[in-house]
């Protein structure tokens, strides 16, 4: 399985973004799939998930801001952003959580796409 991101960009601080993470290949049994992102300088950390369930969850500071949603016929998931500050500039990866019967769970990273907020 491949993944690709797109939607990143220079955006101004209030502005919405909307990042889309499609992936490619067969997906065995999808089990989550989430949004990281990594500022210059710091750790990755989760943005917002979503289960094969359909729960989601958020990171604090993006609650009530962002949305997660998946589109399970094409095997993908979009990121809707909206009220961006510079705060919110990093690197956003896309990772799919699958579940193989033979391997287990298997976790897979896209490339990224960048997004910066300016002031």
């Amino acid at each position: 399985v491949q993944l690709a991101e797109s939607g990143g960009g220079l955006v101004q601080a209030g502005d919405s973004l909307r990042l889309s993470c499609a992936a490619s290949g067969t997906v065995f049994r999808f089990d989550a799939m989430g949004w990281y992102r990594q500022a210059p300088g710091k750790q990755r950390e989760l943005v917002a998930r979503i289960t094969s369930g359909g729960s989601t969850a958020y990171q604090d500071s993006v609650k009530g801001r962002f949305t997660i949603a998946r589109d399970s016929a094409k095997n993908a998931v979009y990121l809707q952003m909206h009220s961006l500050t510079p705060d919110d500039t990093a690197v956003y990866y896309c990772k799919l959580r699958e579940y193989s019967s033979r391997t287990g769970y298997l976790e897979t990273w896209g490339q990224g796409t960048v997004v910066t907020v300016s002031s």
